[in-house]
């Protein structure tokens, strides 16, 4: 399966404090870093280009010498986010709501997190997004001192195509997916069975 070039936006949660951000669509997430300490700092992610080359986003937030620091590394392009959740409220009375906790799931069905605060009374407004058929290929939100909002580009997926994987490999990737192997000459009709699927992707 690919991912489909329409691609929706999801969010944000959180604030209206801070100024606003977005990274706009990409192709995909490699890796997510995050600060933290009771509430979600800064948050930077690592995209992929449409010709799959690494593209890393700003910092968006603050933090401390005392934040705490993650960094969540997907095994791009066969691991993909596909699932976000957490909290927002306000970080000192009377302030704009931030975020107070982040978890992401990914293809695989890894749980990375939460990252920030957890449990207690003052967890805030919870929300969650898990995307059947879809994956995260970008994000957009607010950010000052602290990550005060997040929103999500979101991508349906679709089934695959040659043209998908002739324009992702070249004609390797071609006679891989047509023979069901990587010499060229063999007949089409005995490998078909061993086709595998082309990872997902955003175009």
């Amino acid at each position: 399966m690919v991912a489909s070039s329409k691609v929706i936006r999801v969010g944000p949660w959180g604030g209206h404090g801070g100024s606003p951000w977005d990274d706009g669509p990409h192709r995909g997430v490699r890796s997510i870093t995050v600060t933290y300490g009771r509430f979600l700092e800064s948050m930077r992610a690592e995209y992929a280009d449409r010709n799959g080359r690494p593209v890393l986003g700003e910092k968006h937030g603050g933090g401390t010498g005392r934040s705490l620091s993650a960094r969540i590394e997907l095994d791009f392009p066969y691991e993909f986010v596909t699932g976000v959740s957490g909290s927002y409220c306000a970080a000192h009375g009377g302030s704009p709501p931030v975020v107070r906790s982040l978890t992401f799931e990914t293809s695989r069905g890894v749980v990375h997190g939460p990252f920030g605060g957890a449990g207690g009374a003052d967890d805030g407004v919870p929300f969650s997004y898990p995307m059947e058929g879809a994956v995260v290929v970008g994000f957009m939100g607010r950010s000052g001192w602290h990550l005060d909002a997040l929103g999500l580009y979101v991508a349906a997926l679709r089934a695959e195509t040659l043209c998908d994987v002739v324009q992702e490999r070249g004609l390797s990737a071609y006679r891989s997916f047509v023979y069901g192997g990587d010499d060229g000459a063999r007949p089409r009709h005995h490998h078909q069975s061993k086709k595998k699927p082309f990872e997902w992707c955003y175009k």
